[in-house]
């Protein structure tokens, strides 16, 4: 049997694989949810993905901790209510305009 090859980076095959389910932040957390998944850390130490990103394990890409920071900047940004001028925070809703 030969092991399973994961991608590193997750392709994305239509527009609406880009913008999720529709709820807010949800390409951010499909996003962090793959990048997590893909580490050492969950994979073969059987830890939670919230544990290995608390502890900043070595195995954990900077990527991640990014996407962590950018998914909680998201979420605070949908409970502001100067959002409704502002926009929210994390990815750019360009396919929206298409």
């Amino acid at each position: 049997m030969s092991p399973s090859v994961e991608p590193k980076e997750r392709v994305y095959e239509t527009i609406e694989d880009v913008k999720g389910d529709g709820s807010p932040c949800s390409a951010i957390r499909e996003e962090l949810k793959f990048c997590i998944r893909n580490t050492d850390c969950v994979k073969e130490l059987r830890m939670t993905p919230k544990e290995c990103l608390k502890t900043k394990h070595p195995s954990v890409p900077d990527k991640c901790h990014r996407l962590a920071y950018l998914f909680f900047e998201c979420k605070r940004s949908v409970l502001d209510t100067r959002t409704r001028f502002r926009g929210r925070k994390g990815y750019t809703d360009e396919y929206s305009s298409k």
